[in-house]
C-alpha cells in the first residue's frame, strides 16, 4: 500500500518561491531523519529545497541530526527557491524513506525509494487537520 505524498493542497506560492508540503507515504510515523535526498522539480526545473522546521530552515543533508518525528497525519514543509508564479504547476518529488525498524541487509535499515508527480494548483486552500513537522502549533 502506497499513500500519496502530494495532496491537492500541497503547493503554495511564497514571495521567494514555493512551499511544498509532503505527506508521509507510509503506514506508521517515522523519524524525520528518515527523509533522505528529497529532490523537487517544478514544471521540469529543479527547485533546490530546504526543510522548514518552525522558524528554522534545514538542509536536507542535515536531517540525520534531527530528533523530530514525521507523524502520519503531519507534513514536511519543503521551501523551494524558484521563480514562483501562482497557478497550476507540474510538480515531481523523489526521495527515500529510511525505515529504522526494518532490516535492509548488511548495509543498514531498509531505504525505500519514492517518486510522485502530479499537477498542483498553488492557490488551492489548505484543508484538513495536518500540521507541519516542527511547527509549534
Amino acid at each position: 500500500m502506497v499513500l500519496t505524498a502530494l495532496r491537492d493542497d500541497a503547493l503554495h506560492t511564497l514571495p521567494d518561491g514555493y512551499v511544498l508540503r509532503l505527506s508521509l507515504p507510509w503506514i506508521r510515523s517515522l523519524p524525520l531523519a528518515g527523509l533522505v535526498d528529497p529532490e523537487v522539480r517544478i514544471d521540469g526545473r529543479s527547485a533546490p529545497a530546504t526543510v522548514e522546521l518552525g522558524d528554522r530552515r534545514v538542509d536536507p543533508a542535515d536531517l540525520e541530526a534531527e530528533t523530530l518525528w514525521w507523524h502520519v497525519q503531519d507534513r514536511v514543509a519543503l521551501h523551494l527557491v524558484d521563480a514562483a508564479s501562482p497557478g497550476i504547476h507540474e510538480v515531481s518529488v523523489s526521495f527515500r524513506l529510511e525505515v529504522p525498524y526494518l532490516d535492509g541487509g548488511p548495509d543498514g535499515p531498509l531505504r525505500l525509494p519514492f517518486f510522485f508527480t502530479r499537477e498542483l494548483d498553488s492557490e488551492t486552500p489548505t484543508t484538513g487537520v495536518s500540521r507541519d513537522v516542527g511547527s509549534r502549533a
